[in-house]
C-alpha cells in the first residue's frame, strides 16, 4: 500500500503562486507515476500534471502548460506542484495520485489517491 498526503493549498489572488506538496509513504518503491489532478465543484476530475517517477519525464494538461511545474524529490518521496500565474478558474481541490505503472492522464489508471487540498484563487 501507498499513502499520499497533500499540503500547501490555500487562498491566493489571481496572478499569484502556490506550491503544493505530496508526501508518499509505504511501498514507495512500487511507484512509477505520480500525478496531480483537480476537481472544481460540479465538474469532473481534471488531469493537471504527471511525472514518471524513475525516469523524470513530465506531462501536463493543456490548461496548465507553461504555468505549472511538477517536480519530485526522490530522497523525500515527495512530489511538488509549483503553480504560477494562477487564475480564478484554477480554483479546485487538488489531489495527488500514484500508479504502480507508467500511465498518463486517465484518473482510472491510478492506484492510490490522497485526500486533496483546497486551492482558491480570488479575482
Amino acid at each position: 500500500q501507498v499513502q499520499l498526503v497533500e499540503s500547501g493549498g490555500g487562498l491566493v489572488q489571481a496572478g499569484g503562486s502556490l506550491r503544493l506538496s505530496c508526501a508518499a509513504s509505504g511501498r514507495t518503491l512500487s511507484i512509477y507515476t505520480m500525478a496531480w489532478f483537480r476537481q472544481a465543484p460540479g465538474k469532473e476530475r481534471e488531469f493537471v500534471a504527471a511525472s514518471w517517477w524513475k525516469v523524470g519525464t513530465t506531462y501536463y494538461g493543456d490548461s496548465v502548460k507553461g504555468r505549472f511545474t511538477i517536480s519530485r524529490d526522490n530522497a523525500k518521496n515527495t512530489v511538488y506542484l509549483q503553480m504560477n500565474s494562477l487564475k480564478p478558474e484554477d480554483t479546485a481541490v487538488y489531489y495527488c495520485a500514484a500508479a504502480v505503472k507508467i500511465v498518463y492522464s486517465r484518473a482510472d489508471d491510478y492506484d492510490y489517491w490522497g485526500r486533496g487540498t483546497q486551492v482558491t484563487v480570488s479575482s
